[in-house]
């Protein structure tokens, strides 16, 4: 009976102890709250909430959870080395929690995670975005427990025996799904990971395009850019991967078929198939690519001098044949803006990232709305209701910077919006490549309703 009553005391006072610990944290936590930057110009948006991100402006990719009732917004960096997290409860108010610390001269931008499974994705940085390819660099993926929302637990790490991973894609389950640089390929390549024992994980499957492997004939220098959209059924997999929307059979993992593939490039340019997105119910996928030039290294061209990024519709009723339905329109700038057209603004003008998060509990569903950031256009919003007639009906994009934190844009110094993430209560987070985190909410036609307080 004295060892039950001690055991509970003690369960007690540690208890007591956690609440105070929290407590004191997030009352610290809240007198970094940060201003919104004054400047942005929008549509039927409103910013609502800015975190500078204790200094690390250059956030990337994000991903979102809610735990106990509170919001954690996770991110990488391109201009530091490892992984932000941000309580976002109050989203009219982020809070700074934490840095975790990412290992010098590497890419740590891109991060995917479900239920209590962390994957963070580590590569070779390239010199133009401040790498020293005289100094050592880690590459791979990093698997983290992150049953404890704020202090993670490395499991193990993967490597690809190359630079590295570029991009994740995990909707739970086994299998992880890696853009990985591997001997004997040229560009990268699909590769799913089993991580059904997380401290073990192990190569279940591959898949590249004929000519990508060190021998084909004729040789294909393409890269999949991911990540691979997965089917409810775990049995069809939609990518961006080269010059081509591409859609696999993966019932057996360990032997990926094609179903069907749209090459897109030429005409399209940049990184013409960087994502894609399945529309529920339509029969339908939404491509994008990546604008590149626009200061992308100090002698680049400028944005516009080079063919258009896509930015799509694609049916997929017959998924063995593709093909192209609509574009969406070009942005246009602000009314009295000092260009004429984004390609003369400074820095890369055209799609990048879209709200690809979806599989996750805490993560707007996608409908009819598609949320795509365009660099020095900022944030754009997409009607697709009728996906043959896409229109714009909101924008955002954020102030001028007022401070460098990494090289890119080399040209000038503009806004470059980078990730963009939904939540389920309806808030918008956005990232920049010289700003922190923009909490957007949209105020226009079509809004969907929210599913959480």
């Amino acid at each position: 009976m004295k060892l039950s009553v001690r055991g509970s005391i003690h369960r007690l006072v540690l208890g007591i102890s956690a609440a105070v610990s929290i407590g004191v944290l997030f009352t610290q936590l809240a007198a970094h709250a940060d201003p919104i930057p004054k400047g942005w110009q929008a549509s039927n948006m409103k910013a609502i909430g800015y975190s500078g991100l204790d200094g690390r402006g250059g956030a990337f990719k994000m991903a979102i959870r809610q735990v106990a009732g509170r919001w954690y917004l996770y991110m990488g960096h391109e201009w530091h080395r490892g992984w932000s997290i941000l309580d976002v409860t109050d989203p009219t108010n982020p809070k700074y929690v934490k840095f975790v610390e990412g290992p010098d001269n590497t890419n740590t931008i891109q991060m995917e995670f479900h239920d209590n499974i962390m994957v963070t994705a580590l590569q070779r940085k390239q010199p133009n975005w401040g790498g020293d390819p005289n100094r050592p660099n880690e590459e791979g993926v990093l698997i983290w427990d992150i049953s404890d929302p704020v202090n993670w637990t490395q499991l193990s790490h993967w490597k690809t025996g190359s630079t590295g991973v570029h991009r994740i894609g995990y909707p739970g389950g086994k299998y992880v799904n890696l853009t990985a640089a591997i001997p004997g390929y040229l560009g990268r390549i699909l590769v799913f990971l089993d991580i059904s024992d997380p401290k073990n994980p192990k190569e279940a499957g591959r898949w590249w395009m004929p000519g990508q492997k060190e021998g084909e004939q004729p040789k294909l220098n393409a890269t999949f850019h991911g990540p691979a959209i997965i089917s409810d059924d775990g049995k069809t997999a939609y990518m961006g991967y080269g010059p081509a929307v591409v859609i696999l059979d993966i019932s057996d993992i360990s032997k990926p078929k094609l179903i069907g593939q749209l090459t897109i490039s030429p005409p399209f340019g940049g990184i013409p198939a960087h994502d894609v997105l399945p529309i529920p119910g339509k029969n339908m996928l939404f491509v994008h690519g990546e604008a590149t030039g626009g200061g992308d290294t100090p002698d680049d061209q400028p944005a516009c001098a080079r063919p258009i990024t896509t930015a799509a519709m694609v049916d997929i009723k017959d998924p063995a044949k593709p093909y192209l339905v609509s574009i969406l329109p070009t942005p246009v700038p602000p009314e009295g803006a000092p260009y004429t057209d984004f390609c003369d603004k400074g820095g890369r003008f055209g799609p990048h990232n879209t709200n690809l998060e979806y599989h996750l509990p805490d993560v707007e569903k996608q409908a009819d709305l598609i949320y795509l950031t365009y660099f020095n256009a900022g944030l754009r919003i997409y009607d697709i209701k009728n996906p043959r007639l896409p229109k714009e009906i909101g924008w955002f994009i954020p102030p001028t910077p007022t401070k460098r934190y990494g090289p890119l844009p080399y040209d000038k110094l503009v806004s470059q919006t980078e990730d963009v993430l939904v939540d389920t209560r309806g808030n918008i987070y956005i990232t920049d490549k010289n700003w922190g985190i923009f909490v957007l909410r949209y105020t226009g036609p079509g809004q969907p309703k929210p599913t959480a307080k």
